[in-house]
């Protein structure tokens, strides 16, 4: 059963400002309201006021930059991003995520803004979007602001937003063709990744001209394997080339230990994701 609460449907994103600077910490955004309204009934969370987004016209598009990218509005639900000819076009990787969220029904209703401001540590997108250096566009009284994802997701359900910011959109950069992959194990009942690994690499003149590689799961928070990506310059795209240099690609982290698995075989998967992530990535070289 859901708790007491005022319920408010803002029209635009002015009134939604002047609310969440009204009532700041009692208030609870809701976009899709899937990880949202589930723990209002177990009771983890219990908002005074809860603002619903869904009227707001404007944050339900997939809009193109003129330099390739995109943007992805608060209201595009993860079924919207899978089957976008946009988005799969422009940024293949993050429809591929997309597909793999959840069951049919949380695809149809829950969005990428609210799994990105929920910052869950098994959520699948943040591992593309930091491969991707995505943005997290925020608006408040003060204007907007741009914040990589890296610093917006700053541990386990914690993000950088301010109790009177609302999250817009999510900005995409211009992806490299199509050599991109997101591969994960996830957890049997509830669907999360135990690990999940996105790669993307640029190929030029037959070697690796640059290489991003976003790790979910395993951590508090996703992280990048800036010393793999910096190891996979240079080298010939083979898909048992770089075998050795995938091994404790989590060690130095807090890596997460719980009754789904344990810190060793998290890690022991965050390996196995990685170097799946890359075959798979580098299979599609001129597909």
């Amino acid at each position: 059963m859901l708790p007491a609460f005022e319920y408010r449907s803002p029209l635009s994103v002015e009134e939604a400002l002047e609310l969440l600077a009204k009532y700041r910490e009692d208030v609870k955004v809701l976009a899709g309201g899937h990880s949202l309204i589930p723990a209002m009934k177990q009771g983890e969370v219990c908002p005074k006021v809860l603002l619903d987004l869904r009227r707001m016209a404007g944050l339900s598009a997939i809009d193109p930059f003129e330099d390739g990218g995109l943007r992805i509005g608060a209201l595009v639900t993860h079924r919207d991003l899978e089957i976008s000819e946009l988005a799969r076009g422009r940024s293949p990787l993050l429809a591929e995520v997309a597909s793999q969220v959840g069951d049919a029904q949380v695809r149809n209703f829950g969005t990428l803004v609210g799994s990105v401001c929920q910052a869950d540590p098994a959520s699948d997108y943040p591992a593309a979007l930091l491969a991707l250096e995505a943005q997290v566009v925020v608006a408040s009284p003060r204007g907007e602001r741009s914040v990589p994802v890296e610093g917006f997701i700053q541990g386990a359900f914690e993000t950088a937003l301010e109790p009177d910011e609302l999250v817009l959109a999510i900005d995409v950069p211009r992806s490299w063709a199509r050599t991109a992959a997101y591969v994960r194990v996830r957890h049997v009942a509830s669907g999360f990744a135990l690990a999940g690994v996105a790669a993307q690499i640029l190929v030029e003149d037959g070697r690796i001209a640059s290489a991003r590689i976003g790790v979910t799961g395993v951590a508090e928070r996703a992280f990048r394997l800036a010393v793999i990506e910096e190891q996979l310059l240079g080298r010939e795209p083979l898909p048992g080339a770089f075998a050795e240099m995938i091994r404790g690609v989590a060690l130095g982290r807090e890596i997460l230990s719980d009754g789904a698995a344990s810190a060793e075989y998290r890690s022991h998967l965050a390996d196995v994701c990685t170097a799946r992530a890359l075959r798979k990535a580098i299979s599609r070289i001129g597909v």
